[in-house]
């Protein structure tokens, strides 16, 4: 039964109460997301030089944000895991590497679509595309990592040291247009001056960021109790609890 007492491993909190939480995180994701959406066909203007096309950017910019945000939250996870070997932190770095991974699929089939229109081709191997995959296959490293590992403790440390090592590539796509000959454009949107986009594409883009990020946030919070309840079930039962 779903209690809500603390476990051998400090989870606290019901799994129950992530659940909930989740399930409504959810719920107003799809909803902002629904409104994103009639946002992009009904209301948001063409953009004048790449035309219809561009419209895909207000699904793919929000999936390389959940993306990166989500193997950042596996890094400091795991470097959480690391030091204290807190085993909450090492289910939230999971968690989060799960999510990294679904947004990261839309990631890299939303790119290459818009890519096969503004450059001809589907796919080419300059500087952004590359280190971008190049995030993906570390991260499902990380999985490969954890269960390939003959010793379940030695997996979840060594996995955290490929988070953490991986989550450095997340500066590198950022700043790839800027340092390296690349056909992806500068941000027209997050920049320091400002964005130079129009108010109402800009006013589009943040309504998805905020639907994605509420998604994310919800299935995170979904998985992290589901996450808790299988190691409470696979954890040996302690000493005091299984004398009679």
């Amino acid at each position: 039964m779903l209690g809500s007492s603390p476990d051998s491993a400090g989870y606290a909190t019901s799994p129950r109460v992530y659940g909930t939480w989740g399930a409504r995180l959810v719920l107003a994701g799809v909803t902002v997301m629904l409104v994103a959406h009639w946002m992009v066909f009904f209301w948001v203007s063409t953009e004048a030089s790449m035309g219809i096309i561009q419209r895909i950017n207000y699904v793919h910019v929000p999936a390389a944000w959940i993306t990166e945000l989500a193997f950042g939250v596996t890094a400091l996870c795991s470097c959480v895991y690391l030091w204290l070997r807190d085993d909450r932190a090492d289910a939230a770095a999971v968690v989060a590497a799960e999510g990294g991974l679904y947004f990261a699929v839309i990631l890299l089939v939303a790119g290459p679509l818009w890519g096969k229109v503004a450059w001809g081709a589907y796919w080419t191997w300059e500087p952004r595309l590359t280190l971008t995959l190049l995030l993906f296959f570390i991260f499902l490293g990380y999985f490969m990592v954890r269960g390939y590992a003959a010793d379940s403790e030695r997996g979840k440390r060594m996995a955290a040291v490929v988070a953490i090592v991986g989550a450095l590539d997340i500066p590198l796509i950022h700043m790839s247009v800027y340092w390296f000959r690349s056909l992806h454009p500068e941000p027209v949107f997050l920049r320091p001056s400002g964005p130079t986009a129009a108010s109402e594409m800009t006013a589009t883009l943040l309504v998805a960021l905020a639907a994605y990020s509420l998604v994310f946030l919800g299935l995170f919070a979904l998985r992290y109790g589901v996450e808790t309840v299988e190691r409470g079930r696979a954890r040996p039962p302690q000493a005091s609890e299984a004398t009679p």
